[in-house]
């Protein structure tokens, strides 16, 4: 009798806890496909507040820190990328657009120029597929232990 009585008591939380499961694996978005925005989004109304002459500081306080910074000569140039990128639900990425605002400062830390890239700007970079040679063949695991015999 008192197991029957403790079942009795065990099957609704049970079914409550399996109906819990079933409903945690629904999502609201019924799209395969999601939009987001990876880096830093450029509002448009920060971009309207950087002028030529403004202060490297106030530039950071209004569009935070640079993602990137270069330094050549007396010339620094702060980098903010935005890439809005498209991913399906089995794992896909494709870059939809990417946007580089750079600003520019001169010697005194002053803002010479501002500039927006698109990836219509950008340049295609065959990366080199030679390898230097290490010390000795390349050789695997089993290659190595049957060697030493």
């Amino acid at each position: 009798m008192p197991l029957r009585i403790l079942a009795g008591r065990i099957a609704p939380l049970a079914a409550a806890a399996l109906l819990a499961a079933a409903l945690a694996g629904c999502t609201s978005n019924m799209s395969l496909v999601t939009q987001r925005t990876q880096g830093y989004e450029i509002p448009d109304t920060a971009l309207q507040q950087i002028r030529p002459g403004q202060s490297q500081a106030l530039v950071t306080t209004v569009l935070g820190s640079p993602q990137t910074t270069n330094s050549f000569g007396e010339q620094t140039a702060f980098y903010y990328v935005e890439t809005k990128v498209q991913e399906t639900s089995f794992g896909i990425n494709s870059i939809k657009s990417r946007t580089v605002l750079a600003v520019y400062f001169d010697k005194n830390k002053k803002v010479i120029d501002t500039a927006v890239y698109s990836l219509a700007d950008g340049k295609t970079v065959t990366i080199e597929s030679r390898r230097t040679p290490s010390f000795g063949a390349d050789r695997t695991f089993v290659d190595q232990i049957l060697q030493s015999f």
